[in-house]
């Protein structure tokens, strides 16, 4: 051991310089990529387009210049707001029309999203971002905005669409963002209280009360979620810090604790005026740009507190240091009424529900060869229940039931909550006799009509059972995530990745998902709406009980892997939870060819030294012993160089030169 101990040292210099010159390529990455943008920017704005955004961002736009199809710059104020004020003027009230609209409207919304959430914090203006989120609110409130006035249309025509069975009125339309149901009480039969939506499978029970009244009823099934705070809908997971050393750690962590997060930002979906909506939406987006900017504070004085170090380490925010995290959890506010739903745990997945029950307005009259309707200036209008006259008498609930989507796995029961506008939170009370068939509907009474979500706890798929990244090719990998309820499986190339496969109960799930290159941000968002999030958040720590690890030792293990993950394999082992906080032990495989790995090795790294060990997976006890015929190293890259073939040396070398090549060819 003292042999190897004085071999370790005497090459130690050596082998941190040969590493420290391979790392400055994650450097000269994020310089290229600082240069490509403003590059990006310049050609961009000869095309009469002005973006500062990265990669996906600007192929986007690229996208919207060539495409010619009217659609404003939604971050540019002139092109939005003419396109709203068009909209808002625009007296065409048919259904379908708003249905096609409104993809254009949320592919605006998504874009604003996405420049939020990709945007570099150095490259985004305060005002920037107050703009973005404004724009935002404001589309969302139009766009249901125009459900109402179509609503209030197809309602004054309701007797052209009646039923032959009942005599009552229903339609149902579908795309892939919206199903609209509405139900209009003309006949007010006591028999027809209840109703089940052809198609959809969605469907009420109403009081006798209301059965014989002038009543409609809509269930708007949004598949997007534009109700819940504003700082959720565009909620990523946490920051990289630039990191090397405990003084930096220390440094960050007293900017930390200053750090007061706004957890609630306020958002106005059904608004009485105008002045107010702008009010609201004005006050939410400030918000939310509180809270953005609070870890932009965090990144950029981190950044230039290390910004004079040799060594650069990105360190997720989750895991600095757990004290620090426990006593900026301090001042954090409690939630204390147990019918409030905590957003960090509990998140909508399937979308928003807004179950209505609305007056059923004039209906036309056929007198000789006119057609008559009384007009009236009121617009839609709610149909109040229970009435607010009211007294302490209790009144019947209403039944509700509604289908599952087939694009969303709810591995558990779902969490049913109502919209409360006032307190602008998603509350439990309310709501009784939950009824669940497993993957397929749900069934419940509620003593008023609410926009509801079905929500499920966030932390469902953590902590991991195992992982595994293997290679299947230069610069390409497959990541293996396995949970207690799903196996998912991504693709990466490049700077893009796919989602391959989601397997649950041996059984593939989520086909419309698979198959398409996305960029990370999307991926994130599009797995957490089907239900199936294996991504941390801000706030995970609380909710997830794991084995916490020295962060610099997880970050230099993490950087130190990708330097060689073109022809290795790296895979979970259960030794890792009796190593202690100060060491990482995770399997290593070589693997150049594209099948499984069927010689792994066990790797104990303490971002120090790295060894290889001699107990495997199936041994009946962990050591820290030495596989014989093995050295220390200060680094996991040449610890694995020892037993590397010439063919995985050689494989490496190509791919580094490879993507030097292929940056100077994008530099210049």
């Amino acid at each position: 051991m003292e042999k190897l101990e004085a071999k370790d040292q005497e090459r130690r210099e050596y082998e941190l310089a040969e590493l420290h010159s391979l790392e400055e390529k994650f450097v000269s990455a994020q310089l290229w990529k600082t240069k490509y943008r403003a590059h990006a920017k310049l050609q961009y704005s000869r095309c009469g387009l002005t973006s500062t955004m990265e990669g996906t961002v600007l192929a986007m736009l690229w996208e919207h210049y060539i495409a010619c199809d009217g659609s404003p710059d939604p971050t540019i104020p002139q092109e939005i707001n003419t396109f709203m004020s068009l909209w808002r003027e625009d007296r065409n009230k048919d259904i379908q029309l708003v249905v096609e609209k409104g993809q254009q409207v949320l592919n605006l919304i998504e874009k604003l999203q996405f420049f939020l959430l990709d945007t570099p914090p150095s490259e985004i203006t305060d005002k920037e971002i107050v703009q973005y989120q404004e724009t935002i609110l404001e589309l969302q409130n139009l766009l249901h905005q125009k459900y109402n006035e179509a609503t209030e249309h197809l309602l004054k025509t309701a007797s052209m669409y009646e039923d032959s069975d009942t005599g009552n009125m229903q339609a149902v339309i579908k795309d892939k963002n919206v199903t609209f149901c509405i139900w209009a009480n003309l006949k007010k039969k006591v028999r027809f209280k209840n109703h089940v939506f052809c198609d959809t499978h969605h469907g009420f029970d109403l009081p006798k009360s209301l059965a014989v009244s002038n009543v409609a009823v809509r269930i708007l099934h949004t598949h997007y979620d534009h109700v819940s705070p504003l700082w959720l809908q565009c909620q990523s997971v946490p920051k990289l810090e630039v990191l090397e050393s405990k003084e930096s750690t220390h440094h960050s962590k007293d900017n930390v604790e200053e750090l007061e997060v706004e957890k609630k930002a306020a958002e106005e979906p059904n608004v009485p005026t105008e002045e107010e909506a702008h009010s609201d939406e004005r006050k939410s987006a400030i918000s939310f740009k509180e809270k953005y900017n609070s870890v932009t504070d965090i990144n950029e004085k981190t950044e230039e507190a290390t910004e004079k170090k040799s060594e650069i380490l990105d360190i997720p925010s989750q895991v600095l240091s757990p004290q620090m995290q426990e006593e900026t959890n301090e001042k954090e506010d409690e939630i204390t009424d147990e019918n409030i739903v905590d957003l960090q745990q509990f998140v909508p997945v399937g979308g928003v529900y807004h179950i209505d029950a609305l007056q059923l307005p004039p209906q036309v009259k056929q007198v000789k060869n006119w057609n008559m309707v009384e007009l009236l200036d009121s617009g839609l209008e709610a149909y109040r229940y229970p009435p607010e006259e009211s007294d302490d008498t209790p009144y019947p609930p209403i039944q509700i039931t509604l289908r599952l989507s087939d694009n969303v796995i709810y591995c558990e029961e779902p969490v049913i909550a109502r919209w409360d506008p006032a307190g602008q939170q998603w509350r439990t009370d309310g709501i009784s006799n939950i009824t669940y068939e497993t993957q397929k509907s749900i069934t419940f009474e509620m003593g008023a009509f609410h926009t509801i979500a079905l929500l499920q706890n966030v932390h469902l798929n953590m902590p991991y059972q195992a992982w595994e990244l293997r290679p299947i090719g230069i610069n390409e990998a497959l990541l293996t995530v396995t949970t207690v309820f799903a196996e998912v499986q991504i693709q990466i190339k490049g700077n893009q990745c796919m989602v391959a496969a989601v397997t649950v109960e041996e059984k593939d799930v989520l086909s419309h998902l698979t198959g398409k290159w996305i960029c990370p941000i999307t991926l994130r968002k599009v797995l957490k709406e089907a239900g199936v999030n294996i991504f941390p958040g801000e706030y995970s720590y609380k909710y997830v009980s794991v084995n916490k690890k020295a962060p610099l030792t997880e970050v230099r293990a993490y950087h130190q892997m990708a330097l060689v993950a073109s022809a290795f394999a790296f895979g979970w082992s259960k030794w890792n939870l009796e190593a202690g906080q100060d060491q990482v032990v995770f399997k290593v495989g070589e693997h150049l060819k594209d099948d499984f790995v069927k010689d792994w090795s066990l790797y104990m790294f303490n971002g120090q030294r790295a060894l290889k060990l001699k107990i495997t997976e199936t041994s009946e006890a962990f050591s820290k012993e030495l596989e014989e015929d093995s050295e220390f190293h200060s680094t996991l890259y040449h610890m694995l160089k020892d037993f590397a073939s010439k063919e995985a040396i050689d494989r490496e070398r190509d791919r580094r030169l490879a993507n030097t090549t292929r940056s100077y060819l994008a530099e210049v």
